[in-house]
Order: structure tokens, then sequence, then C-alpha cells
């Protein structure tokens, strides 16, 4: 198969992943508002990635960085129907759209909490090895000390998942060396190579970085 061949074959599977997802109804609702604030919720793909993840843990205490209007985490208690969401944004109209949307998803109020802040300075007053799952989806030009806070916050066996993690498909552009594709890619590289997680990546839609901890030899 030649390469224009193997892209065309790439991008038909792109677009079916795309395409077949069912996102729930209050979800739906919960992305046309984020879109209105112009947010840039996850896409339903990735969604539903971190709504199995988040089953599949049997997830109970979830963080998240990076709040927008709420979309993934919908998602993660979605799939984890029992966990408590504490999630963080600088943002207090992205909260108060996620708040709504929680809100209509009748999701009940302690299982949320909602802080208005920076991540860098509110994780370290977090308890480490603590949580089941840390989604991070904050600025970018933090992301490599955001994922370094959410590792030492999940438990042995917890997950650190990062979203858009491709950079829009720049980070497989080798000449491409701006910081941010520049961070993503030394994010994904360094993180294949260390003994302390597995990790694997997700190139549907925008992406998703998983990284889960190993226990400590």
């Amino acid at each position: 198969m030649g390469e224009k061949e193997a892209q065309a074959v790439d991008g038909a599977k792109d677009r079916f992943a795309r395409e077949t997802i069912v996102e729930p109804e209050h979800i739906a609702r919960a992305r046309a508002h984020a879109l209105e604030l112009g947010a840039a919720p996850v896409s339903p793909p990735v969604g539903a990635q971190i709504a199995v993840l988040a089953a599949a843990s049997a997830a109970l205490n979830i963080v998240e960085i990076g709040t927008g209007a709420g979309i993934s985490g919908l998602w993660l208690l979605h799939g984890a129907p029992r966990a408590i969401l504490t999630t963080i944004d600088t943002e207090p109209e992205h909260l108060a759209a996620a708040r709504q949307a929680f809100g209509d998803a009748r999701i009940p109020p302690a299982r949320s909490r909602f802080i208005t802040g920076r991540a860098a300075d509110v994780l370290p007053r977090m308890n480490e090895a603590s949580y089941d799952i840390v989604l991070v989806d904050a600025d970018p030009d933090g992301v490599i000390e955001y994922v370094e806070h959410g590792l030492k916050l999940v438990r042995p066996g917890g997950t650190v998942l990062v979203p858009r993690v491709l950079a829009g498909g720049a980070v497989a552009d080798p000449v491409r060396r701006d910081p941010v594709t520049t961070a993503y890619r030394s994010l994904i590289t360094e993180t294949q190579n260390s003994p302390a997680v597995i990790g694997a990546l997700s190139t549907v839609a925008e992406g998703l970085l998983q990284l889960t901890t190993l226990p400590s030899a």
C-alpha cells in the first residue's frame, strides 16, 4: 500500500470512529453550550474513551485540570457514576457553565467540587496517591508540570489522561519546534520510556495519552 492509500485508509478509519460514537443527550446539550462559549470541548470519541477508562478503573475519586464547560467531566461521571469529581479552572464563566450542565444532567451536588484558580497553585495542596484518575486538559504550556503533579496525585495503578496531545497533528511533524508542540512531543516520548508508568497513545480525533502508574519495585 502506498503512502497516499495509507493516508486515505487512516482518514476513513478516523471518520468512522468519529461518526459511530453516540453521545448521551445531556452531554450533547452541554456541548452545544460549550461551543457557544468557545470552550473547545473534547470530542465525542475522546469523551467515550475517558468514560470507558473511568468505568474500567471503577473510579471513585477524579481530578480534572481544565473544566471547560463540563463536557469531559460529564463523560468521566458517565463512566463512573459513583465517583466524586474535583474540577479546576481559571475561568468563572466556564465553571458556571459546567455547574449548569451538571445540574441539567441531574448529577447530585455532592458528586462534584468546582475550584476557581490556577492548577499550579491548587494541585500542591491536594492529597497525593489519593485519586483514581487525573485528567489534564488545561494550558498546554504547563502540560508537563500538570502531568507531573497528576502522577503524584493518583494512587498506584491510577491513571493520568491527557487529551489533545497530538496538538492538531503538529507532534508528528518533525519541522514543528514551537514550545507547545515540543512539550507534547517530549511528554509522549519520555513517558513511553518511563519505568514508572505504562503509557498508550490513542490517535483518534485530537488524541489521548493514557498513563497508568506502576507500583514501586
